[in-house]
C-alpha cells in the first residue's frame, strides 16, 4: 500500500512526499529482513548434534571415519561419552545406557537390549556396545523430526491479522474519500487534472505512513524489555502473540523440573532419612524421620554409590553430573550423609562388574578393600562383597526372607505414588575361603537388604507461583511429556499444574479426529504423558482450531515441530538444543517457567500500546480530514486550512515520536488480572474516542484558530477569504492547534480509564522527550523560512496562537468527561461482572 502511495505522490507532483514514504518503506524492510534472517535454520543446526568422527568395525577391523561416511551395515563401536551418529541395532551389549531425552522427552537414561534400536543424536552415558547401522542421514528418526520441523508452517499471528484488517479498512476509506473529493472538485468547476491531483493528495494524506514503523518499534521495545526478563524474542510479532496466549502446553523435563536427578529419601529397616537439597553439591538438609540406627542409612548410601560409575564433580565452582545423572545423584548422596566417597573408592578395588540390562533390571559390583588385598597378596577374596542395586522386585527376590520384606514393599509403594524412582540395594559378604563368583548368577544371591533409595527430578522452585499467575491471567496450562504417566502426574501435582477432574492421558489416548481431540484436551490442568513429536503437533493444531492462541514450550529436538506449529514457540536457552532454539519464537535464557509470566505481561502491554497509538493516529486523521470536508461543503469558498504537505509534516514529523513513546508504555499493575487481551485493534472504544470525541475536539479548535487568524487580519464574515500572508498565518494557526492537540492526546491515550494527572506527567520519560522534540520541529516548520514556504504557512498572530493553545485543555477536558462517565457506568455492573471489569483491555 505504501509503494502505491509513493507512485501516487509522484504522479501528483509531490516529490517530497514520495521520497519520505519511500524512506519509511525501505527502513522498515531492512529492519524486518534483519530479523527474519535468523528465523528458519532449524534443519541446518541438526548437523551440530552429530559427531564428526566415529569408531566403526569394517571387514573385521576397527577404524575411525567421518560421521558423514558411515553407511548402512557398518558396525559402530560405542563407549561412554560417544554421540550416536546413525540409527543402529545393538548386537553386543556391555551395560549400555543411553540419554535419549532430546528425542523422547524422558529424563531418565534408558538401557538397550540385544537387537534393540538406538537413534542418531542421542549419546552414550555408560557402558559399551557394538551396533550395526540400519539408517543414516535423511532416513534416521532425527531427520524425520527435522522434516516435521522445517515442513511445519508458522500460523499467522493475531496482531498480523488485525493489522491487515486495519490497513484494508484504512485503504478503502482513503480511496473512497479521495474519489469523493475528486467528484466534488469536478462539480464545482475544477479542471479534471487539478481534481485528480487534489484527490491523490487527499488519499495519500489519509494513509498513516508512520503506522507500520511505529508498530515495528513498539514490538522492538517490547522485545527489548522481555530480554531484560531473560526472554529473548526471535520474531518481533511473537511479542504481542505471547500476550494473547490462552493455552500453554509445557514440557516437564527441564521446564517445570530442573532436569537433574536428586536423592530425596533413604529407607532402611532401622532408620529413615529425608534429604532436601538441589543439584549435585555435598551440602543438603538432612531430616531423620526414623533414627534408630543412623549407621544403616550411611551404609545404604555408600553401598549405592560404590555400585555405580557416575560421579558428582565440581567444575568452575559448580557441581555437575559426570556419567549417568542417577548414579551421580547417588554419589552426591553419599557425600551428603557425611561419607568421603572419593577416599572410599581409593581404598577399594573393583574385582568385577555385571552391568545393568533390561532383562535383569539390576546391576552388581564385586569389590574388596585394598588393605585386605595387600594383606592376602591379591590371592584371596578376604573382606570382599557383592553389592546389587536395581528395581525393587528383582532385588527382593535375591534377598533372604525376613519380617522387613512387607514393610519394604509398603514403603516402596508409597514412594512410587509420589512419582519417585525407587531403587533397592542389597549386599553379601564373601569370605576368604570362598571363590570369586564367575558371573552375575553366582554373585547375586542370598543378599541382605540394605534399604530403598528414592530419587526424583525436582520441580523448579518458582514453577508453582508461575502457574498460579497464569491461571489468574486466564491462561490454561497443560503438561505434555514423554515420561511415565505416574511420574508426570506426580510432578504435576507437586507444582500445582494438575487439577481435580482434569484429564490424565497418554499419547495413545488422543483421538484421530481433530475435533474430538481438541474437546478432550481443552481443559486446564490436563496431563499428557508418553507423547511423541507427532502428538505435540496434533495437540497444537487441535487447540488452535478451537480458537486458542497456543504457546508451546520445549527444549529437545523432538519439540522442534510443535514449537513451529504453535502460535508462539518457547524454547529453553540453557538446557535446550540448538534445533529447539532455532524453531522457537521466544527463548528463555534462564530456562525458568516463571519468565513466561513476565513475558506474557509485556506482550499484553504491547498489544494495548498498539491500540493506544492507533487511537492517537486516527484522532489526528479526523483533524486532518476536517478542512477538506469544510472546503467541499463550502464548494471551495473556504480555503483549505491544512495542505497536503502540512499533513505529511504532522504524520511523520510531529506525531511519530509520540506514537513511538506510547508504544513504550510499561505494563500496568493489573495487566495479568483476568483473561488475555483480545478483540479488534480498531474496536468500539477506539472508534468512539478517535472519531466522536478527541478527533472532533481537535478539529473544532483547529478550525476556530484558522478563522480567528483571518479575523485578526481584518477579514469579516461574508467577505472573500484573502490569500497570501493572511492565509499562510491562518493555516499556521490550524497546524499549531493540531500539533498541540496531539501532544495533549498523547497523554490522554496512555490509559482508557485514568486521566493524565492521575498517571503522572513524567512516568513515561520517552513521551516527555518526544513531545519536546516534536514541539521544536513544529516551531521550525512555522518560523524557518524555507520550510515554512514549502508548507505554505507561517507563525500565526497572538490571538490565533492563544486559541490554538486551547486545544490542550479542550482535549483533556473531553477525555476526562469520557473517562468519568465510564467509571460511573462501571460502578453499576453486577458482582458477576467484576472480574471482567478488570480485564487489561479496559486499563
Amino acid at each position: 500500500m505504501l509503494w502505491v502511495a509513493v507512485a501516487l505522490a509522484w504522479l501528483a507532483d509531490l516529490p517530497q512526499l514520495s521520497v519520505a514514504i519511500s524512506c519509511v518503506v525501505i527502513i522498515n524492510a531492512v529492519f524486518s529482513f534483519a530479523q527474519e534472517q535468523r528465523s528458519d535454520h532449524a534443519a541446518q543446526r541438526l548437523r551440530a548434534l552429530l559427531p564428526r568422527r566415529v569408531r566403526v568395525r569394517r571387514d573385521g577391523q576397527p577404524d575411525e571415519v567421518d560421521a558423514v561416511d558411515v553407511v548402512v551395515g557398518d558396525v559402530l563401536l560405542l563407549a561412554a561419552g560417544d554421540r550416536i551418529c546413525a540409527d543402529a541395532d545393538v548386537i553386543v551389549n556391555r551395560g549400555l545406557r543411553v540419554d535419549a531425552s532430546m528425542l523422547t522427552g524422558e529424563s531418565e537414561s534408558i538401557g538397550a537390549e540385544i537387537d534393540g534400536r538406538i537413534s542418531a543424536g542421542t549419546f552414550v552415558i555408560d557402558g559399551e556396545a557394538d551396533a550395526v547401522v540400519v539408517a543414516t542421514g535423511n532416513s534416521t528418526r532425527l531427520a524425520e523430526i527435522s522434516t516435521l520441523t522445517s515442513g511445519t508452517r508458522r500460523p499467522q499471528r493475531p496482531l498480523t491479522t488485525e493489522l491487515n484488517r486495519v490497513v484494508r479498512m484504512i485503504s478503502v476509506v482513503a480511496v473512497a474519500v479521495g474519489l469523493a473529493f475528486m467528484a466534488i472538485s469536478l462539480l464545482i468547476g475544477t479542471s479534471a487534472a487539478d481534481a485528480m491531483v487534489f484527490a491523490i493528495g487527499v488519499t495519500v494524506a489519509l494513509v498513516p505512513e508512520a503506522l507500520l514503523p511505529t508498530v515495528t518499534l513498539a514490538l522492538a521495545i517490547g522485545g527489548q524489555r522481555m530480554a531484560h526478563h531473560n526472554a529473548l524474542v526471535r520474531h518481533l510479532d511473537a511479542v504481542e502473540t505471547l500476550g494473547s496466549t490462552t493455552f500453554i502446553c509445557t514440557d516437564k523435563t527441564g521446564t517445570l523440573t530442573e532436569n537433574r536427578m536428586v536423592v530425596t529419601s533413604l529407607w532402611s529397616p532401622d532408620a529413615q532419612l529425608q534429604i532436601e537439597g538441589a543439584g549435585y553439591g555435598p551440602v543438603a538438609k538432612l531430616t531423620p524421620t526414623r533414627d534408630a540406627d543412623r549407621s544403616t542409612i550411611v551404609q545404604l548410601a555408600v553401598a549405592a554409590a560404590r555400585c555405580g560409575t557416575g560421579r558428582a564433580l565440581q567444575r568452575d565452582g559448580e557441581w555437575v553430573a559426570v556419567g549417568d545423572p542417577m548414579e551421580a545423584a547417588l554419589d552426591a548422596c553419599a557425600r551428603r550423609v557425611g561419607h568421603d566417597i572419593d577416599a572410599d573408592r581409593r581404598d577399594r578395588i573393583e574385582l568385577d562388574r555385571f552391568p545393568f540390562d533390561s532383562a535383569r533390571k539390576r546391576m552388581s559390583v564385586l569389590i574388596r578393600s585394598r588393605e585386605s588385598d595387600e594383606a592376602t597378596g591379591a590371592t584371596g577374596a578376604a573382606d570382599a562383597e557383592v553389592i546389587v542395586k536395581g528395581a525393587l522386585e528383582t532385588v527382593l527376590e535375591l534377598c533372604r526372607d525376613d519380617d522387613t520384606t512387607q514393610a519394604c514393599r509398603d514403603e516402596a509403594a508409597r514412594m512410587t505414588q509420589l512419582g519417585l524412582r525407587v531403587l533397592a540395594v542389597g549386599r553379601r559378604g564373601i569370605t576368604s575361603a570362598s571363590s570369586l563368583p564367575p558371573d552375575a548368577a553366582g554373585a547375586e544371591h542370598d543378599l541382605q537388604l540394605l534399604g530403598l533409595i528414592a530419587l526424583m527430578d525436582p520441580p523448579r522452585p518458582a514453577a508453582r507461583d508461575a502457574l498460579m499467575r497464569c491461571r489468574q491471567a486466564g491462561i490454561k496450562v497443560a503438561m505434555i511429556t514423554g515420561d511415565h504417566p505416574q511420574t508426570a502426574l506426580a510432578i504435576a501435582w507437586q507444582v500445582g499444574l494438575a487439577l481435580d477432574g482434569a484429564p490424565v492421558l497418554t499419547g495413545s489416548d488422543l483421538p484421530a479426529d481433530e475435533a474430538d481431540r481438541g474437546a478432550l484436551i481443552d481443559h486446564d490442568g490436563v496431563v499428557i504423558s508418553r507423547a511423541t513429536p507427532e502428538d505435540k503437533l496434533r495437540i497444537a493444531d487441535a487447540l488452535r482450531v478451537r480458537g486458542h492462541v497456543v504457546a508451546m514450550t520445549g527444549d529437545g529436538v523432538n519439540d522442534g515441530p510443535a514449537l513451529r506449529a504453535a502460535s508462539v514457540g518457547i524454547a529453553m536457552g540453557r538446557s535446550g538444543t540448538d534445533v529447539a532454539r532455532e524453531a522457537a519464537d521466544v527463548v528463555l535464557l534462564d530456562d525458568d517457567f516463571a519468565t513466561i509470566v513476565a513475558a506474557v505481561a509485556q506482550g499484553r502491554a504491547t498489544y494495548l500500546n498498539v491500540r493506544r497509538f492507533l487511537t492517537y493516529h486516527l484522532t489526528d486523521n479526523v483533524a486532518e480530514l476536517t478542512p477538506f470536508v469544510i472546503w467541499a461543503l463550502s464548494r471551495g469558498r473556504i480555503p483549505l486550512a491544512l495542505t497536503v504537505m502540512q499533513i505529511l509534516a504532522l504524520d511523520i514529523g510531529t506525531d511519530t515520536m509520540s506514537a513511538t513513546a506510547l508504544g513504550a508504555e510499561p505494563p500496568a499493575a493489573h495487566v495479568l488480572d483476568g483473561p488475555p487481551v483480545s478483540g479488534r485493534l480498531l474496536n468500539r472504544s477506539v472508534a468512539i474516542r478517535a472519531f466522536a470525541l478527541l478527533g472532533p475536539t481537535e478539529a473544532l479548535v483547529s478550525m476556530s484558530a484558522f478563522f480567528v487568524a483571518f479575523l485578526a487580519a481584518g477579514w469579516r464574515p461574508g467577505q472573500s477569504f484573502p490569500g497570501g500572508a493572511p492565509l499562510y498565518a491562518a493555516s499556521g494557526a490550524a497546524f499549531l492547534a493540531v500539533v498541540l492537540g496531539q501532544k495533549a492526546n498523547a497523554w490522554a491515550c496512555r490509559s482508557a480509564t485514568k486521566t493524565p494527572w492521575r498517571l503522572g506527567w513524567s512516568s513515561n520519560h520517552l513521551l516527555v522527550y518526544a513531545a519536546a522534540g516534536e514541539m521544536v520541529f513544529a516551531i521550525v516548520c512555522l518560523t524557518f523560512a524555507p520550510i515554512a514556504h514549502a508548507l505554505d504557512n507561517q507563525f500565526p498572530p497572538l490571538l490565533a496562537t492563544v486559541v490554538a493553545a486551547l486545544s490542550i485543555p479542550a482535549v483533556w477536558l473531553v477525555d476526562a468527561l469520557y473517562k468519568a462517565g465510564r467509571r460511573r457506568s462501571r460502578l453499576r455492573v453486577t458482582p458477576y461482572d467484576h472480574d471482567r471489569d478488570r480485564r487489561p483491555v479496559e486499563q
